[in-house]
């Protein structure tokens, strides 16, 4: 069974930090690109930053890009996303998703689209204090 936990979510000030983990179990970690995604009220889903275990390439938003850096753990089969410099619209529910990497696509316009992930997480708040 394919499962992924995130965890580190919380309340933090506007300029400040908080690290995001994401746990993943049930399939094999090099096969999938594992994504970021959030969502705040009365918004679409959007795609934050996604990794691929088997070369460490990345992708992110623009939105993010200099202040969020998404790494991994390959032993723990976990990803992690760093977000520094928080801003108040950064606040929302962060998840993490996985999807079976597709070797004939590449880059963020196909793997920062939430709609083609299989596997997602339960979400953990994010919340920002002005």
């Amino acid at each position: 069974e394919v499962q992924l936990v995130e965890s580190g979510g919380g309340l933090v000030q506007a300029g400040g930090s908080l690290r995001l983990s994401c746990t993943a179990s049930g399939f094999t970690f090099d096969d999938y690109h594992i994504g970021w995604f959030r969502q705040a009220p009365g918004k679409e889903r959007e795609g934050v930053s996604c990794i691929d275990p088997s070369d460490s390439s990345t992708y992110s938003a623009d939105s993010v890009k200099g202040r969020f850096t998404i790494s991994m753990d390959n032993g723990k089969n976990t990803v992690y996303l760093q977000m520094n410099s928080l801003k108040p619209q950064d606040a929302a529910v962060y998840y993490c998703a996985a999807i079976r990497t597709d070797h004939r696509y590449s880059g963020a316009y196909y793997y920062l689209d939430p709609d083609r992930y299989d596997y997602w997480g339960q979400g953990t708040q994010v919340t920002i204090s002005s």
